[in-house]
């Protein structure tokens, strides 16, 4: 997808005219990224906003101990990093390519001056990290009141609508995810995960190949749950 339909898609730069979008997209830069580069650390300065043309970018949360928590994924047509450009706080967690991914770079000075000339824009940026919020809300909530069964079916059910690929009642959710990056989602060991994954298999819920989980009948697996 070129650069022009993946901008014209984000919500923030909708309302941009022909010529101030092809302005802001002249003003992007392409990195690539190989599986398990880190785009940026946390701690590190906020100096871009970031949009995905391609891959999947995982934001994660590092402990001392080397454990990590995956608080969200990004994939095609999503941006990120704009809490660093707008506080001018330093990068308040990792961000990681899951797979070979390429992102597009907008300078924090270029980011700023479209938000002042753009003012739906800002409404735009306040209602995406009220949501983002939410989310770790839910997420927080999840993790201190339903057992990892629970966390892991809702983690599976929310990657298939964000990533799935739907035919009937089946969904193949696509991205190739480890054991630890599943349990790293829902705050739960790779034991923990993969003895929840063989009940899901028995149970005819999921298959899993070349570390991609399909899920084989969704209303089901929603049922386990809600």
């Amino acid at each position: 997808m070129q650069p022009h339909e993946i901008i014209k898609q984000i919500p923030i730069f909708k309302t941009l005219s022909d010529s101030d979008l092809n302005d802001l997209v002249d003003s992007l830069r392409l990195k690539p990224l190989k599986q398990g580069q880190t785009l940026f650390w946390k701690g590190d300065e906020g100096t871009a906003l970031y949009i995905v043309k391609k891959g999947t970018i995982k934001i994660v949360l590092p402990s001392t101990e080397g454990d990590e928590i995956i608080v969200t994924m990004f994939s095609e047509g999503d941006f990120f990093g704009e809490m660093a450009l707008l506080d001018g706080e330093p990068r308040s967690a990792d961000a990681v390519a899951i797979e070979p991914s390429e992102v597009f770079i907008l300078s924090r000075a270029n980011f700023l001056s479209f938000l002042q000339a753009n003012v739906d824009a800002i409404k735009s940026i306040l209602s995406l990290l009220s949501k983002r919020l939410r989310r770790t809300d839910d997420m927080l909530e999840d993790t201190c009141f339903l057992n990892v069964s629970a966390r892991l079916i809702k983690k599976l059910i929310d990657l298939a609508e964000s990533h799935g690929r739907t035919k009937g009642s089946e969904v193949l959710i696509d991205l190739s995810l480890t054991q630890k990056e599943l349990g790293d989602m829902v705050g739960a060991t790779r034991e923990s995960i993969n003895k929840e994954l063989k009940s899901l298999r028995k149970q005819g819920l999921i298959i899993i190949e070349e570390s991609r989980i399909q899920i084989l009948d969704i209303s089901r697996l929603k049922s386990k749950i809600f």
